[in-house]
Parts: structure tokens; sequence; C-alpha cells
């Protein structure tokens, strides 16, 4: 699980510095950023069974669809379209809590939504310290969302830990 969440905060990272830098390699990163999203879902199946990991894998891939909305509504400076995609962002942050928290009763749809809301605002803090060029801002936001991120995974395979411990049994 934490495999899958670092790919999530590095592929998420280096999404933001491809498009803000224009570089030719962000569709190829947005394909990979996205994939990673159906390896999440996939990694459920297991517990939760195909249709959640499918209805997940969706839930992360508009999660992701709307950080590119983000991204670039902060770099063309379009504040009206950023607050708006800014919304959308929250609102399915908060769908994807919910969904967390009816499938495992260890992940309290609250712990997932403050989780979420968190890992939201450190990837903003991202994208906006690197409009600014604000390195240091930039790094210390990259560098919490990453440790935050594990915290996450940890999170999420406890909960999997003590709702399936025979399944977890070597």
């Amino acid at each position: 699980m934490r495999k899958l969440w670092e790919d999530h905060i590095i592929y998420t990272r280096n999404y933001i510095i491809s498009t803000l830098a224009g570089l030719r390699d962000t569709d190829e990163v947005a394909k990979r950023l996205l994939k990673n999203q159906d390896d999440i879902g996939d990694a459920i199946k297991p517990y939760y069974g195909d249709a959640a990991g499918n209805e997940l894998a969706t839930l992360l891939k508009d999660h992701i669809k709307i950080a590119t909305e983000v991204v670039k509504a902060a770099k063309s400076g379009n504040k009206t379209k950023l607050s708006a995609a800014q919304k959308k962002w929250t609102d399915n942050a908060d769908d994807i809590a919910m969904f967390l928290g009816k499938a495992n009763p260890n992940w309290s749809e609250k712990d997932m939504q403050d989780m979420l809301h968190k890992h939201l605002e450190l990837t903003t803090g991202e994208v906006v310290g690197r409009l600014k060029k604000d390195w240091a801002t930039d790094i210390k936001s990259y560098d919490e969302g990453h440790v935050h991120m594990l915290k996450f995974a940890d999170m999420l395979t406890d909960g999997i830990a003590k709702q399936f411990p025979d399944k977890l049994k070597a």
C-alpha cells in the first residue's frame, strides 16, 4: 500500500513540475498518474471485491483529473476557475472519504476526510510555491505531503489488517 501511495505523491509531483514548466512529458506523466489510481483500486479488490476496487479507482481518477484542472487554473491565474476546481476537488475528497468510511469500520469518514483535505492543502502548497518561485515552500510542501501520504497508506493498511486478519496471516 505504501508503494502505491508513494507513487501517487511522486507522480503528482512530477505532473505539477511538468505542467508548470510546460514540459513535453506532461501527457505521459498524467497517463502514469492515472494508471496509479487503477493500481490502488486493484490493491483493495482482494478484500472488498472488484466493484469496490473499480469504484475507488474511479473516484481517485476523478481526483487526479480535478487536480489537473487546479494546476492549470492556478498556472493561468484564473481565480474563478481555480476556486471552482478547488471546490470540486474538496467535494471529491469527501466522496473518497465517504467511500472508505463505509468500506471499513476502522476508517472513520472524518479521519479519512481530514487526511484527504490535508493532502489537498499540501499539494496546493506545492503548486503555489512553485508558481511563485518560492522553492523553499514548494519543497517543504512536497516533503510534508510525502510523509503525510505514507501515514495515510499506513492508516489504510492498519484498517485492512484489523478488518481482515485471517486474509493477512502467513
